[in-house]
């Protein structure tokens, strides 16, 4: 009998990006190819990298059984608190930068926002949220947690979506109706009014780093009912996710080198040994589950030898379906 499941989810494994499509046949990952030589192919989540929901976000919505939800729909805020059927949503500070032909975010993940400089954004921005009905609490730098009605009905574009892109191509539709969906337009105005004028961005700019101009708004809702999960809570591993938002793909590279290392390799040994593992790979429109769940019949086990005998299929194959 197997031991319990070992989980592996891996966001960014892949990216649509054509410089990231370009490096995938140099990618040599050892441990990676000889694991999925030792897995079955599972489920896969289809989807293309317009969706307002990333893969990796409905893959472990799936396996955290938090149901079905629309896309961008996902009430993440609230599957982390104590009280999941009351609406709430996270507000991430963030820097617009306005361009000639756009309006591009950057999280505060990739400008080095600390306490210091996000707890009076935070402090300054709290009575007003106050005053319509949202209650702000600071949990860290990047991450206001935020509870009202307003964020009941509240469909919005995954921060892993936007970071790094035009916010004009990810404003939810058909939320135009939708008072929560205003009010949240006209908080996000005067916060960049708010902000703009702050002690606080003086500092940043004498010290040349890039001012908080506005805050996101994500993973936005209420739980109807109780989580049942599809499966083991999965380890997610995120150490893509950084360098494949900042473009940064020689990083990426090296991140995913490293991953092979420290963590599908001791996978690897766990399948090796018996033991039952799953792992789900996520790019920015498919996420795909492999697993050893079910025992190989003698079909299985032919195919496994005359692969063995032939080579294994290179890893990056497998990462260019996502």
């Amino acid at each position: 009998m197997m031991d319990s499941p070992s989980h592996l989810l891996v966001p960014f494994a892949a990216a649509s990006s054509p410089e990231c499509r370009a490096l995938l046949p140099e990618m040599r990952l050892p441990n990676l190819t000889a694991l999925l030589g030792e897995l079955e192919l599972g489920t896969s989540l289809k989807g293309d990298d317009h969706e307002f929901t990333t893969p990796h976000e409905r893959a472990l919505a799936h396996a955290l059984g938090l149901g079905l939800h629309d896309d961008g729909a996902i009430p993440w805020a609230a599957a982390e608190s104590a009280h999941p059927e009351r609406p709430q949503a996270w507000f991430t500070p963030c820097h617009f930068l306005v361009g000639m032909d756009q309006v591009t975010l950057h999280s505060a993940e990739s400008l080095g926002l600390g306490d210091d400089h996000a707890r009076p954004l935070f402090e300054a921005l709290a009575p007003y949220c106050l005053e319509d009905g949202i209650t702000l609490r600071y949990e860290s730098a990047t991450r206001w947690h935020a509870e009202g009605e307003p964020l009941r009905h509240l469909m919005c574009a995954s921060l892993d979506r936007v970071s790094g892109r035009s916010v004009a191509d990810w404003t939810a539709p058909g939320q135009a109706d939708n008072p929560g969906a205003q009010l949240i337009k006209r908080l996000q105005s005067e916060a960049q009014m708010l902000f703009y004028t702050h002690a606080v961005n003086d500092l940043r700019e004498a010290a040349r780093l890039p001012i908080i101009n506005g805050f996101w708004v994500h993973g936005a809702g209420a739980l109807a009912q109780p989580l049942i999960a599809a499966g083991p809570t999965p380890i997610v591993c995120d150490t893509l996710s950084q360098p494949a938002l900042d473009g940064d793909w020689a990083t990426w590279r090296k991140a995913w080198e490293t991953l092979d290392l420290e963590k599908i390799a001791p996978l690897l040994e766990s399948a090796q040994s018996g033991q039952m593992v799953v792992l789900t790979l996520c790019g920015e429109r498919h996420a795909t589950t492999w697993n050893n769940a079910s025992p190989r019949n003698v079909f299985s086990r032919l195919g496994q030898a005359i692969n063995t005998l032939r080579g294994k299929a290179p890893a990056w194959k497998q990462l260019d379906t996502l």
